[in-house]
């Protein structure tokens, strides 16, 4: 798991799927805001010219000297809810992020998000 101190060391290195396929290019860390510690990834993907952010949970991501290897197939990662380069995650967008990834979305008890950008 990719602690949170090294958060900043890690962008714009290579993200992988287990079998070695680049997904794309590390940009952000998100944490969850119960525990502060990375969940979510958000990665560039795409056509160099139609580039978009798409977001991948961290549960089980192993670091390389080069690359995170994240334990999703590139397929189901591509197809993952997505941003523009220049925008955030919406809040009411963060539970189809946990739904297409099977999990559970717990926001906070007065509807705090789940997830913030580091």
């Amino acid at each position: 798991m990719i602690q949170a101190a090294d958060i900043r060391e890690w962008r714009n290195r290579d993200v992988v799927d287990p079998k070695g396929h680049k997904i794309g290019v590390l940009e952000a860390i998100y944490v969850d805001t119960t525990t502060d510690e990375p969940a979510m990834a958000t990665v560039q993907a795409g056509l160099p010219t139609r580039h978009r952010l798409v977001f991948v949970p961290l549960d089980d991501a192993i670091l390389g000297p080069d690359y995170v290897k994240v334990s999703y197939a590139k397929a189901l990662v591509k197809k993952a809810p997505s941003v523009g380069m220049d925008d955030i995650l919406p809040a009411e967008a963060e539970e189809a992020v946990f739904q297409h990834y099977g999990m559970t979305y717990q926001p906070g008890a007065a509807g705090e998000r789940q997830l913030a950008r580091r």
